[in-house]
Parts: structure tokens; sequence; C-alpha cells
């Protein structure tokens, strides 16, 4: 039998020591006492402006997250340590309820993280178990795009259990409908899999993907958890919005509630009630997982009524301005400048000139997380840049005048 490549192994033994440089540095693994909207304190007594929470609304500081978090303490504890199958407070089923509205009616089932909604969810979808989502008798293969998040690409060999999975490499305009083309001619369904906001940069035309699995009977899997609550009017996100505002019957989409959402977890959504049933039954994080702890649970809920009260769609508006001014100061160079993410990179052609910015930046008093590979291509370098809600016209001007602008 021919030996599969060990791509853990090859990663490690391509990765540089930039990281380990950065960290004994100071540039990156920052220890922070004190927070204020985006200013903090460092354990070294300096002050900062911080452009590395993916929190891009602020709401993990609003004042009813805080009250919901600190009732919740009071009336249950810390936690509440069993399966969510077996025991289970009343603000799960209020915050997946909340979701329902938020996407429109569709189900969803909210996980500990983003991670265990892959791990728990894609292997039922590649065995044909979810209702909604068929797949042909001879199975299903997924195709991976080659910059989906780690989380997705560390259980590839989970999914290489239920059938065959390969990468592709979306900035081939011809790739994915190739790859689909030779799935749908072994007979079996293609399950694609991608980000919806890329965490580095790009917005992924999840509408372009879908179109091209539609005349084959595919299904998509949008991992968009950094494009939950910057867009739509509930704060369905980049790619519920990029696809019509609906749910497609052959998408499910991922999401974070521990970026923008400001609370902590993941969710799952999908068509109906008889795939919850499925999940609830047969997803391993749900089955034999607990919840999501109880102040942050409660978090969570008081973080989707402000969804789906508008507050969310007004700081939407603030974020939106804040990401337009700091293109304006970087005069429109950065990674993702224009675009609806607030994500923004700035992209050095060396390793070497990446670590002159990462100081310059932090003798600024800005920190940002520096990339190198397999982050970002080899031997060269990004300081990535969480543009926030909270980021005031004097931060934008710090980070950039540091960037040399």
């Amino acid at each position: 039998m021919e030996r599969q490549s060990n791509w853990v192994a090859s990663r490690v033994s391509k990765t540089s020591d930039s990281l380990d440089r950065a960290f004994a540095e100071g540039l990156t693994g920052h220890v922070i006492t004190a927070r204020d909207g985006k200013r903090v304190q460092l354990e070294d007594g300096g002050e900062a402006v911080e452009f590395v929470s993916c929190s891009y609304l602020g709401l993990e500081s609003h004042p009813d997250l805080i009250a919901a978090a600190t009732e919740a303490m009071g009336r249950f504890g810390l936690h509440f340590s069993t399966s969510r199958n077996r025991g289970r407070p009343p603000y799960l089923r209020e915050l997946e309820e909340l979701l329902s509205v938020m996407y429109g009616g569709a189900q969803a089932a909210a996980f500990t993280s983003v991670g265990t909604v892959h791990l728990g969810l894609l292997p039922l979808l590649g065995a044909g178990a979810l209702p909604s989502y068929p797949v042909a008798d001879a199975g299903a293969a997924f195709l991976v795009e080659k910059t989906a998040h780690a989380s997705i690409q560390v259980i590839r060999g989970v999914l290489e259990q239920i059938g065959p999975t390969r990468r592709f490499d979306m900035t081939d305009p011809t790739a994915l409908a190739a790859a689909v083309r030779e799935v749908a001619a072994t007979g079996r369904t293609p399950i694609v899999l991608v980000d919806g906001v890329g965490s580095m940069g790009g917005l992924i035309d999840v509408a372009s993907m879908l179109a091209i699995l539609e005349p084959f009977g595919g299904h998509l899997y949008v991992d968009d958890a950094h494009g939950v609550s910057i867009e739509g009017s509930l704060g369905a996100g980049y790619a519920f919005e990029a696809l019509g505002g609906v749910l497609p019957e052959n998408v499910v989409l991922a999401g974070s509630l521990s970026k923008a959402f400001g609370g902590a977890g993941g969710f799952a959504v999908v068509p109906s009630h008889e795939d919850m049933l499925v999940l609830r039954k047969f997803a391993n994080p749900l089955v034999f997982g607990h919840s999501i702890m109880l102040p942050m649970l409660a978090a969570n809920v008081a973080a989707a009524r402000l969804h789906v009260d508008g507050q969310v769609a007004e700081l939407q508006k603030r974020l939106w301005r804040n990401a337009a001014e700091f293109d304006r100061l970087t005069g429109e160079t950065l990674v993702n400048a224009g675009l609806h993410s607030p994500v923004r990179g700035a992209l050095f052609d060396t390793e070497d000139a990446a670590f002159a910015a990462a100081r310059r930046l932090k003798q600024a008093g800005v920190l940002v997380l520096p990339a190198f590979y397999p982050t970002v291509a080899r031997g060269t370098g990004l300081m990535r840049f969480a543009v926030s809600a909270l980021h005031q016209q004097r931060d934008l001007e710090a980070a950039a005048g540091a960037l040399g602008f």
C-alpha cells in the first residue's frame, strides 16, 4: 500500500524560526493586564492600542453581555459539567432560537467552538446522515480549499475515513470546476469546504462556488467564523448575505460566537428540524462534550438579542467607517483594502522587512499579529490588523504612521 505523505511533519520541517523570533523579541505573545476599549495595559507597565482581537464590533465589553454573565454566575456558578444532551440551562434553547431568527428560520446548533462544529458535523455530512444533504450511493468526496482554516485542515485525516479528501487552490479559476467534475465522474457527491472571510485576507466568492457545485448535486460547507455579525441587518454575516440572505438547500454554515459576535463558542446552521435531531443524537461534541460555559452562554444570549434588535447593524456602520479610514490613511495599499472585511494586512517581500515593520509598530505602541510561513508564502511576512468599531482616529493614525504612511 502506498504510504500517504505526513503533512504535519512536512509543515514542521519547512517552517522557519520566524515566529519563535517574534516571541523572543516581544513582537507577539503580549501579556495584557487591563484594557479600556482598544487601549491595553501591558505586563511591563506600558500602554498600547491593539489591532489583534477579532472582536470586530467590541461587543465583549457591552454592558448587556457583562450583566448577563454576572447574573448567570449568581444563579448557576461557572459551569454545569454534563453533555448538553443530558442537562442544559434555559440559555441554550434561547440562544439557538435567536440564531434561528438571525438566519431566516433555519435551524442552529451551538457548539463549544467552531472546531468542534467541524469535527461533529462534517463526518455526518459526508456519510449522508443529514436528511437535507443527500449523498450518492458511492459516497462523498471532500474538496478542501487550501486556505481554509487550520481547524478544517487538521481533520482531513478524519474525513479520509468517510471519503476521499483532496485540496484545491481557489486562485486557479479552473481548479474547483475540474475537481468537482472529477469527483462526479467517480459517482461520488462533491462536498466543498471553504472559509467565508479569510482570516489573513480575501473574501471567498461562495456564490460562484455554489453555482459550480449545483449541477452535480454537491454541497458547500462555509466556515464563516470571521464573517458572522459584520454583515446583514441581523448580523447573519458575510456568507449568508452573499448567498442572498437565505440558506440554500445544499449549503451548511459554520459560525463563531467568539469573534465579532462578542461571546464564546461556535454554531452550525442547517435547514431543518430533522437535521438538528441527527446532530444532537450523533455529533460527537454534542453527545459526549459539555456545553458552553454558563456565563458565556448567557452572554451569547445577550449578544444575540443585540443582533436581532438592530444594535449590531449600527456597530457595523462604525466598523466600516474605520476600515475605510484606515484604507485612506494607508493609501489603499493593504491586503483587503476596499473590501468589506475587518482584516487588513501589510505584506512584505522578505521576513526581515516584516520584522522591521513589527519593531516600528511596537515602538509606536501598536500591537498587531505578525504572520510568517506557512500562514503566508515562504520568505515573506505579513502584519495583520484586526479593525474594530471601537478604534479611534488616533489609533488608526498611529498604526498607519508606524507603517510609514
